[in-house]
């Protein structure tokens, strides 16, 4: 997402009762990924089909169309839900309106939420939940439409407008204080807590602060550190949180909750454009710690949002990188994350059936920044991105074994690891060498079973420009 996704509290009074039925469906799980329209202005049908088919055939069940103010994602989403009825897989779409781009300032600016739900609302392809239509959003918490307060805004401009078989079930991603989620009783069905795909916590001051009472430091961290930087990682606190607030509301068992997972988190733009530069950590295996995660709580989360599958100005895409960049080319170009696509579909079973599948194919998935993290850039005018303190010059591994085997990272041809693993997933690291590589491979019984050696990677001590994106490598 372009715009700026720190979480932010706000407080609202007007309560109301639910104008339709909240009834979960039963057990069923799904998975869903964000899809920036924003970035399709060259897609065709044939680029939505690729791009459904490649979702589809790894677990994910919808997109999340992220619609903005841009005039001709119009089209665009009417080229998606084609290509999605011509799949014929069963693949969804739903909006999720981009409340940070879009005007919400009056009645007219709500018809227009309201006329693009209503277009798609009994189309083959819409994805609905307790048969009612699915719509969520990022942002949206200040929007009043012309009303008196954000909630009477949503509430009369919004939710009843669409009844009947337009009626909707309404998921917001409101920046809130959980604890204010009584006040949406007439407008919320549920939440989608967005910044729970992230350790948005783990600031550099509050590693410094946490590590320095353990007698470890971000420079010299010692395994006590480690403990506590990874208790951050894939953390379902903040999805506590969101559970107990939608708890207290009324109806309160109905309530559905969508949890976010995340790979990764980088932006790199100046004051001259969108003034976004930040990271937030995701050093040690954010994405398969946050899936285990989430796969634990699974009786509580109804549906887990990828974010994303391509917002490129971000660097968390999961898709192909295609379509429109947001002038994210500097840090993107080069820097595929299908690794984590691939990956994806272990995690997803694991979360839709509460039982992870059989590993039946050794595999390598790595992954690493392309310089150290206090490198400095001798043509970079934007400056290196808050809490980059935080990152640890580590590769970090995933491997996916059938049997024990003796894995081996290396990050050049005189610095290797050597682990002994058991069947299943095992997240591995180790340091990276300045001017080195990456590298792996899967031995058993004296023959190497897997192997991976990536081309296009160095981690280069001297770069000219910050990149914190994260390059991905595996072995399809």
């Amino acid at each position: 997402m372009l715009p700026c996704t720190f979480l932010v509290f706000a407080l609202f009074t007007l309560a109301g009762a639910l104008p339709h039925s909240t009834k979960r469906q039963s057990n069923q799980k799904y998975v869903v990924a964000h899809h920036i329209v924003g970035n399709t202005y060259p897609y065709t049908v044939t680029d939505w089909a690729n791009d459904i088919s490649m979702a589809s055939a790894h677990g994910i069940d919808a997109f999340a169309l992220n619609v903005g103010n841009l005039d001709w994602e119009v089209d665009r989403v009417a080229d998606a839900y084609t290509a999605a009825e011509n799949a014929g897989n069963g693949f969804k779409l739903f909006f999720s309106f981009d409340m940070s781009s879009l005007p919400c300032t009056a009645p007219e600016h709500a018809s227009y939420l309201v006329g693009n739900v209503t277009q798609y609302a009994a189309h083959p392809s819409q994805f609905k939940y307790d048969n009612l239509v699915f719509v969520s959003t990022f942002a949206g918490e200040s929007c009043q439409f012309g009303q008196g307060s954000v909630v009477e805004g949503w509430q009369t401009q919004f939710i009843d407008k669409l009844t009947g078989t337009n009626a909707v079930y309404f998921m917001p991603s409101f920046m809130i204080d959980p604890a204010t989620f009584t006040t949406y009783n007439g407008v919320m069905n549920g939440a989608f807590n967005w910044n729970s795909g992230w350790p948005i916590s783990l600031t550099t001051d509050v590693a410094n602060q946490q590590l320095s009472a353990a007698g470890t430091s971000l420079d010299n961290l010692n395994a006590a550190g480690e403990d506590i930087l990874k208790s951050f990682i894939g953390s379902t606190d903040t999805d506590n949180t969101y559970l107990n607030g939608l708890s207290a509301m009324s109806q309160s068992t109905s309530r559905g909750y969508m949890a976010a997972v995340s790979p990764w988190f980088f932006t790199h733009y100046g004051p001259d454009t969108y003034n976004k530069n930040w990271i937030y950590p995701a050093d040690w295996h954010l994405y398969p710690r946050r899936w285990q995660n989430l796969v634990s709580l699974r009786d509580k989360v109804d549906i887990v949002e990828i974010v994303t599958w391509n917002d490129y100005g971000e660097s968390h895409y999961i898709g192909p990188i295609e379509g429109a960049q947001p002038n994210s080319q500097a840090w993107v170009d080069g820097f595929d994350h299908q690794g984590w696509l691939d990956m994806s579909p272990y995690f997803i079973t694991g979360f839709k059936t509460g039982s992870y599948p059989a590993i039946t194919q050794d595999k390598i998935y790595l992954w690493a920044r392309p310089h150290p993290r206090t490198a400095t850039a001798s043509a970079d005018p934007v400056g290196p991105p808050t809490s980059y303190q935080v990152d640890q010059d580590q590769l970090w591994a995933v491997v996916m074994t059938t049997a024990a085997s003796n894995v081996t990272l290396s990050t050049s041809s005189s610095n290797s690891q050597s682990f002994n693993v058991g069947a299943g997933v095992s997240l591995l690291n180790m340091p990276l060498t300045p001017g080195g590589s990456m590298s792996g491979v899967i031995a058993r019984g004296g023959q190497n079973v897997a192997s991976l050696s990536p081309s296009g990677y160095t981690f280069d001590p001297n770069p000219t420009v910050y990149n914190y994106n994260a390059f991905v490598a595996y072995t399809p």
